[in-house]
């Protein structure tokens, strides 16, 4: 089977459920689809012009809510997960039940408890709409909070683990590196590339006046360079670093406090204990919300296929929602299958029409015109934990 999913719907005959039946011989004959009925309860119609009006409000929705749940989708694989698609599969599910989407949509069911049925389309579309506005929110909210200390917590690590030339050397050095509370003499750090530390050796005691001989020490060395000290007198700190410079040695600005590499250690433990906090609330929340916004999402999709069906079939109503999912390469047989079977509904001379009419589908602005109402449903943000 692909992973395409179309709703269509079709005016019901002496029962709704004899179209079905009809759509289900046409394509069984070779195979085209697997098809579902897509429950759509009887919802309270009103006025055509209402109709028309939230038809137009109903495509905005839908795109929105699309919108925040590929948001909440990418955060959750990219930032939360680390792009691990299997545990991406294993949290994206619907229901108390935790209910694979596609299940869900292939057995789609109205929640009466959450969307009243007794409410008009209109309040029913704000209410939904609401709800998913108040997800992204959540959502905005708490990204920042995890990214922060996400972002602060890489940058203290960075720190710890970067080249020598820029990275913090609390954890490598000791105070007996350096000559401490001295008035005359102060110890540096110098970094040296390693196919200059023979040079280093040789010319460290002359480059200028003052410095203490023999007192450079190699403390650590990384992958390309290696990190000296050398004791000299204060005054003669500009002048050493000048001829540091031009002998390609590295001077590091550092000061040795015991209090700021303890300081700074537990920083990091608390950023780190305030990420998993974090972490475990956020994949809850996640999961959680991500049913949510695709439970609202199929719910828009049920209001928008029940209001074009009245505004093309016209009233009583009685039509039937079906959920079709094409086989593989079989899309364009199934289409002229279907336009076979339902080509009596059209009223226009498509043979005359060149360009695809403009009919706002679930997730996409742009969709061709067909007699039985038609909408395409993308469910990428589904698939990313497929390889």
């Amino acid at each position: 089977m692909s992973d395409e999913y179309w709703i269509i719907s079709v005016p019901g005959k002496s029962t709704p459920r004899q179209s079905y039946d009809e759509v289900c011989k046409v394509t069984g004959r070779d195979q085209l689809s697997q098809n579902y009925i897509f429950n759509i309860p009887d919802l309270k119609v009103g006025t055509l012009d209402s109709l028309v009006a939230l038809s137009d409000d109903l495509a905005r929705i839908d795109i929105y809510i699309e919108g925040v749940t590929k948001k909440l989708t990418q955060f959750f694989f990219h930032d939360v997960l680390d792009n691990d698609r299997n545990r991406l599969a294993e949290n994206l599910v619907v229901g108390l039940n935790g209910v694979d989407p596609m299940r869900y949509v292939t057995d789609f069911q109205w929640d009466h408890a959450k969307y009243p049925t007794k409410q008009s389309l209109r309040n029913l579309s704000e209410i939904i709409s609401k709800g998913a506005t108040h997800i992204e929110s959540e959502l905005k909210l708490r990204s920042q909070a995890y990214n922060n200390v996400k972002q602060n917590l890489e940058s203290l690590e960075k720190k710890q683990t970067g080249s020598l030339l820029t990275r913090n050397l609390n954890d490598v050095l000791k105070k007996e590196h350096f000559v401490l509370g001295s008035e005359y003499l102060k110890t540096l750090l110098v970094c040296v590339p390693k196919s200059l530390i023979s040079d280093w050796y040789a010319k460290y005691e002359s480059l200028c006046n003052m410095i203490v001989p023999r007192t450079t020490e190699l403390i650590t060395q990384d992958q390309d360079y290696a990190l000296f000290t050398a004791t000299l007198f204060q005054k003669t700190e500009d002048t050493f670093k000048h001829k540091c410079r031009e002998n390609k040695f590295t001077v590091r600005d550092f000061l040795f406090d015991e209090k700021a590499l303890a300081n700074e250690r537990e920083k990091i433990r608390e950023l780190e204990t305030e990420r998993q906090k974090i972490y475990a609330n956020l994949v809850r929340w996640l999961k959680i919300n991500f049913g949510e916004i695709f439970t609202a999402s199929m719910h828009i999709k049920a209001l928008r296929v029940f209001v074009e069906s009245v505004l093309r079939f016209g009233l009583p109503v009685n039509f039937i929602a079906i959920v079709i999912q094409p086989t593989r390469k079989s899309t364009k047989r199934l289409r002229d299958a279907l336009d076979q079977l339902f080509g009596y509904l059209d009223q226009s001379d498509r043979s005359k029409q060149e360009e695809p009419m403009d009919i706002p589908g679930v997730f996409s602005s742009q969709q061709e015109y067909y007699p039985y109402v038609y909408f395409k449903l993308d469910l990428d943000y589904i698939d990313m934990n497929k390889k």
